[in-house]
């Protein structure tokens, strides 16, 4: 069976539907497809017993993310809907939480770092690369560049960090990405979070788009005029295709992808992530909404998320919600074992942080293969070749795309991903 179709985007993350929003708008017939059953990618929300539980991306900073705000006005989405956290992030040192990290009185407090490495983070801070062109700045990896500061800073800030929220290891992911969306992010008090769970853009995106879930597809191939895509038994025919999804399953999908754009592909690895989300009957209290763990501290654990601290509607009224997310050294060995066995490994671990994990009355264990783009030191070196790349007919779009690993990112590379689909194709009008 062969259909045809104007323009096809694989992949209903934010990336996917900003892409197709933005070709909608240009007057283009666009559908998208997505294998699994809901909206939202790596930014999903899981509803269950009156708990809102954030799968993927915990926060939205309300400075840095123009194009995230931009598209949230476009679409009436008041800045109501996306409340500010307004809590600390702390990280764990000598037996207790610290709070003050990412936040000017981090500074003054310590935030778990000493005085030589306070001193050592304001020069570091001075490096602020280009989020879009991030490979502008030769920093080495992660572990490299903090390596010219005290040893705090990398064993109790930029380690962290990195794990506790890319699932990064800093001696194979590059400083540049890290450097750049801590500049245009700002201090983490300022942070917000969508009220009705981190899927709200792509709900409200996806509500006036042509969207099909359950929609696997199986391959891509570029053919003269049109391209191919397989979907089982089906192939459809369409004019362009975008191909939003994270770059390993762009690599397989595009199966003669032009040979610049596959060796892109194939560095632009992403790391895993496995988390374990845990229903309390109570609420534990805390200054902070999130702690992060670490290597030096515990091996197993890199992040806890008081998710009703971060919005009371996480939970129902009275209980609790606290994610755990796996340190990058665990999660690989983790991703295919058993939710109870994923669970009381992290729970086992996260009480010495969380003692009120004890009282978990369920869990819910989310993974994901390909969780973020690692950004390795190669992948940058690739990137300008891959951004001065000519249009085809296959287009990608995901926040790997500038391997800055955030929810900004994929706006931005779906929109980027459409203007050059619009820069060299004629419109084809939707039928009304």
């Amino acid at each position: 069976m062969t259909a045809e179709e104007d323009v096809i985007v694989v992949g209903a993350g934010v990336a996917g539907l900003a892409a197709a929003h933005a070709l909608r708008l240009a007057g283009r017939s666009v559908r998208v497809l997505e294998a699994a059953d809901a909206v939202g990618g790596r930014m999903r929300t899981l509803r269950t017993g009156g708990f809102l539980v954030d799968t993927g991306a915990e926060q939205v900073p309300e400075r840095g993310y123009p194009a995230t705000w931009g598209l949230l006005g476009q679409l009436g989405v008041d800045r109501a809907a996306v409340p500010r956290i307004g809590r600390h992030l702390a990280v764990w040192r000598g037996g207790r939480a610290r709070p003050g990290l990412a936040h000017p009185r981090g500074l003054l407090t310590g935030a778990g770092l000493g005085p030589r490495a306070r001193l050592d983070l304001l020069r570091m801070l001075r490096v602020r690369p280009d989020f879009d062109h991030p490979e502008r700045a030769e920093l080495g990896t992660v572990a490299e560049f903090a390596g010219a500061f005290h040893p705090d800073v990398l064993d109790y800030l930029c380690q962290p960090v990195v794990s506790g929220f890319f699932g990064w290891r800093p001696e194979r992911s590059a400083a540049a990405p890290l450097l750049a969306l801590l500049a245009a992010a700002g201090p983490a008090n300022t942070w917000r979070t969508y009220r009705d769970g981190m899927d709200t853009l792509a709900r409200v995106l996806a509500a006036s788009l042509h969207v099909t879930t359950g929609a696997r597809v199986d391959g891509v191939v570029s053919e003269p005029g049109s391209v191919r895509v397989l979907c089982g038994n089906r192939q459809i025919r369409a004019r362009r295709v975008v191909l939003a999804v994270p770059a390993p399953l762009a690599r397989v999908l595009h199966v003669n992808a032009p040979a610049g754009d596959a060796e892109f592909l194939a560095a632009a690895t992403f790391t895993p992530v496995v988390k374990a989300h845990f229903m309390l009957p109570t609420r534990p209290a805390s200054r902070s909404y999130a702690i992060v763990i670490p290597a030096a501290e515990d091996q197993v654990v890199s992040t806890l998320i008081l998710d009703h601290v971060k919005h009371p509607g996480r939970a129902p009224a009275g209980r609790g919600l606290v994610t755990v997310m796996a340190n990058p050294a665990t999660a690989p060995g983790l991703l295919d074992a058993a939710d109870d066995e994923v669970s009381g490994v992290l729970s086992g671990a996260g009480r010495r942080f969380l003692p009120a994990l004890s009282t978990a009355t369920g869990a819910l264990v989310t993974r994901f293969r390909d969780a973020l783009p690692e950004a390795t030191p190669h992948a940058l070196a690739l990137r300008a070749a891959f951004a001065a790349r000519p249009v085809t007919a296959v287009e990608y779009a995901g926040d790997w795309t500038g391997l800055v690993p955030c929810s900004e990112a994929a706006v931005r590379s779906g929109q980027h991903a459409a203007a050059r689909l619009l820069s060299a194709t004629p419109v084809r009008r939707e039928h009304v």
